[in-house]
């Protein structure tokens, strides 16, 4: 009798032991709890699918908002505002998680002066190789709208560029993300009778930023601002470890959850960049940091404009005004164009540079030279013909070589000019090269935007 038992015990075990199992396969088959799934493919193992896009918002949202109403109350002048790097500089890394602090912090710093709005217009400078791409092309006239444009009573499909269409910008935003510090204070407590019992952990962390606006043409540092903010995370759970009877049982229940870090980071930019706007402004951000909340509200800052200043009335010295719109951003400086004038036209290219002479330019880190400077070689001879020249080799500002690559591409830059010149009647001996930077010289000698002397050469006498 006691062995029947026994082995209906056995068979109970391993029935409930297929159950489990059978009930774990179905899991895929029975969906994902709390989640819609979609089929998109004939075949196709259902698609999770989760909560639709939002708009990405802080505490600091109706803060933004009601000191860009402040701004466009005060009726400044616009300002145009760039940003530069602003860097991780903790050093946190992990090996399985990588960066322990986001690399975008410029990124979070433009999204906050964009929720600003108002009268501040954002100039770009943090990754303008679009911009730099298409002005080179304009500069080697490869570049067209499609479209016959008449340059000096010239028909050409390539896009003239009369120079001075980028605004410039009043002041630029710097600096980083500078501390990262675990485990500030931290404590919990477990509590077990025969391995069965609960347990609870809390923990703090911070992290800094310390940013900074400078003043775009006199590089002042304006203002500095270091601002700092604490996580919390808490942990709890239960576990049973122990028999019953002959059967081991191991169970464990818990829960985590930490304010994001992340989301903190852009909090703590947002701030900080409203705090160095308030400072070339002259603005006291006081009145609207009353409205940073505890929670993050409904409304991004944008649709929150213009109520600030309704509900306060008026903030203290100002006058209300309406601010339902945006401030115009600044045009860019007006250029007067005349036929023939442009940037990158044949005779403008070699015309009046910043020296006042002839140049023969060479794109970045080349030897050839183009279209452009075999017309200016031609005006060369024209020139020495009736007298000596001065000429000036320029490259893009851009090259920075040492020493010894600068002067071998220099001696195969002048060797290309001599063939040239030979090509055109002129005995290598007409020409000299009055100079030519030292050795020793690392410095970059400027000649107009975006150009660099390298040499200078006579032609002719």
């Amino acid at each position: 009798m006691l062995c029947k038992f026994v082995k209906f015990r056995r068979m109970m075990r391993a029935g409930a032991l297929l159950a489990l199992g059978t009930s774990v396969s179905a899991c895929s088959t029975l969906g994902t709890p709390g989640l819609d799934t979609q089929r998109l493919g004939v075949g196709e193992a259902p698609t999770p699918i989760g909560p639709p896009v939002r708009d990405n918002r802080t505490p600091m949202e109706a803060a933004l908002a009601c000191f860009g109403d402040q701004l466009v109350a005060r009726r400044g002048p616009p300002r145009v505002i760039a940003v530069g790097d602003v860097k991780d500089y903790t050093g946190k890394y992990s090996i399985n998680e990588g960066n322990a602090i986001t690399q975008g912090g410029a990124l979070m710093v433009y999204s906050a002066l964009g929720k600003i709005g108002g009268p501040l217009t954002i100039a770009e400078r943090f990754d303008p190789t679009v911009a730099e791409r298409e002005l080179s092309y304009t500069d080697r006239r490869q570049l067209g709208d499609g479209e016959i444009h008449d340059i000096g009573g010239k028909r050409v499909p390539w896009l003239p560029y009369f120079g001075g269409t980028i605004t410039r910008s009043d002041y630029y935003i710097v600096g980083g993300i500078t501390e990262l510090n675990y485990d500030i204070r931290s404590g919990g407590g477990e509590i077990a009778i025969n391995n069965i019992g609960p347990k609870a952990r809390v923990f703090t962390e911070n992290v800094a930023v310390d940013l900074r606006i400078v003043d775009s043409r006199s590089l002042v540092v304006v203002k500095t601002v270091s601002l700092t903010k604490q996580f919390s995370g808490y942990e709890v759970g239960a576990n049973v470890f122990r028999f019953f009877g002959t059967d081991l049982f191991d169970i464990n229940l818990g829960a985590k959850g930490q304010e994001p870090l992340q989301l903190g980071i852009r909090t703590a930019l947002e701030e900080a960049t409203m705090r160095l706007i308030a400072a070339v402004a002259q603005v006291d951000p006081s009145a609207c940091m009353t409205q940073r909340l505890d929670t993050i509200p409904d409304l991004p800052a944008d649709q929150l404009r213009g109520r600030a200043l309704q509900d306060q009335n008026a903030l203290p010295g100002e006058k209300k005004v309406p601010t339902g719109g945006e401030a115009k951003a600044p045009a860019a400086i007006p250029v007067e164009r005349s036929a023939g004038s442009s940037l990158n036209d044949i005779s403008a290219t070699g015309g009046t540079p910043a020296s006042g002479g002839l140049q023969i330019p060479f794109e970045f880190g080349d030897i050839t030279l183009t279209g452009g400077a075999q017309a200016i070689l031609d005006r060369i001879v024209l020139l020495a013909s009736k007298g000596p020249v001065d000429v000036m080799i320029v490259a893009r500002d851009t090259e920075n070589w040492d020493p010894a690559k600068r002067d071998a591409l220099l001696d195969q830059r002048l060797a290309a000019v001599m063939t040239a010149l030979a090509g055109r009647g002129v005995a290598p001996a007409a020409v000299t090269v009055i100079w030519r930077p030292d050795r020793a010289d690392t410095s970059i000698h400027r000649d107009g935007p975006g150009l660099q002397e390298i040499a200078k050469i006579r032609v002719g006498g």
